[in-house]
């Protein structure tokens, strides 16, 4: 009879990996594959990537251990479990990953190509400055990337501290129209205000193991200050913010996977000023879910929400309960996905089937 995968916890040397994130589903997954995790642990050929750098991953063995290994040609992702190659060369392989916040990669604008910024993530933490002009738009397209991640999206507004108390419900109401359900919270990583509720998603009760969260935003809403807030050390450098548009440097250059005071862990992403998104599953269903309800009660099932008859999407936009705004955001995200979709078919067929560039006679 086949041992429970929670029994597995209980084998010499695997509470190092399990203090990095390993939970129940990797060991389920390598006793379907007939893996042997204990002498993988044992001979230093299993951990998760903590930094990836120029080709080169850094794979964390336990809270005090890693090894430096190459990423030849392995799509390797910060946050994800890998099995290191027997001359520790190289990453050999990636176990399948529980989650993966992917966009458009901007490197190359001709070819549409993916960038996993971060995987095996529980909670996504979109965050904006209190301090600024809120940015909704921004908000909606980094939820739909959240939703399609797999992980919990919640919305952090950070600097707190910089705004009187009583524009807080203010900015709560002016928000609320685009949460689409998930949690809000207005935090200060300066003075510590708030701090816990987001600590509660690194730790989440009952968890056999620590939970990971990842950090989403423009540069200057103040990510790397809340990093060394909930680490509870400064190893990210901070920037300042320009009095103009509240934007600031880049001053987290490549994603990494920190430890939290509380045993936790966060991928700190780069600031993102161009949020691209990759294929959505259901991303843009979720993040509008009130828009799609909405949408239901019009008279044509083929309603394009315009100025067809019986459109339940534009009454409710007269009525002042649809912001003209958020309807016109979801077709642009829409419009985008069908174009990557399009890019995608035309780059296929370029190829045959075994993967050679097809010449095309002119």
């Amino acid at each position: 009879m086949t041992e429970p995968a929670h029994e597995l916890f209980k084998i010499d040397g695997v509470a190092g990996i399990v203090a990095l994130g390993w939970n129940v589903r990797l060991n389920e997954h390598m006793l379907a594959t007939s893996q042997d995790i204990s002498q993988l642990i044992s001979t230093r050929r299993v951990g998760r990537v903590g930094r990836i750098d120029r080709g080169w991953s850094t794979i964390l063995l336990s809270t005090t251990d890693s090894e430096r290994v190459r990423n030849i040609g392995a799509d390797v992702a910060v946050g994800d479990w890998v099995l290191i190659s027997e001359d520790f060369e190289r990453v050999e392989h990636v176990l399948p990953r529980g989650s993966a916040l992917t966009r458009r990669a901007s490197s190359d604008a001709m070819r549409a190509e993916s960038h996993t910024v971060a995987s095996n993530v529980d909670t996504v933490l979109v965050v904006q400055a209190a301090s600024g002009e809120v940015n909704l738009r921004r908000i909606e397209r980094e939820l739909v990337l959240a939703f399609d991640s797999g992980a919990q999206p919640v919305v952090v507004f950070n600097k707190r501290d910089e705004i009187d108390p009583s524009a807080v419900a203010d900015l709560l109401a002016q928000v609320q129209p685009v949460l689409a359900g998930v949690p809000v919270h207005v935090v200060s990583a300066r003075t510590g205000e708030g701090l816990d509720d987001l600590r509660a998603y690194t730790y989440i009760y009952g968890a056999e193991t620590p939970a990971t969260i990842a950090l989403l935003g423009a540069s200057g809403v103040g990510k790397s200050t809340l990093v060394n807030a909930l680490s509870g050390h400064d190893g990210q450098v901070t920037g300042e913010v320009r009095e103009g548009d509240q934007r600031g440097r880049h001053t987290t250059t490549a994603a990494e996977l920190v430890r939290l005071a509380n045993g936790g862990w966060l991928v700190d992403t780069p600031g993102l000023r161009a949020v691209s998104l990759w294929m959505s599953s259901n991303g843009i269903e979720r993040a509008f879910a009130d828009v799609f309800a909405v949408a239901e009660q019009c008279k044509f099932r083929d309603c394009k929400h315009e100025d067809e008859p019986g459109c339940a999407v534009q009454d409710a936009i007269k009525a002042g309960t649809l912001q003209a705004a958020r309807l016109a955001n979801m077709k642009a995200l829409v419009a985008e996905e069908l174009e990557l979709e399009e890019q995608q078919a035309v780059h296929e067929r370029g190829y045959d089937r075994k993967g050679a560039r097809k010449i095309i006679k002119k």
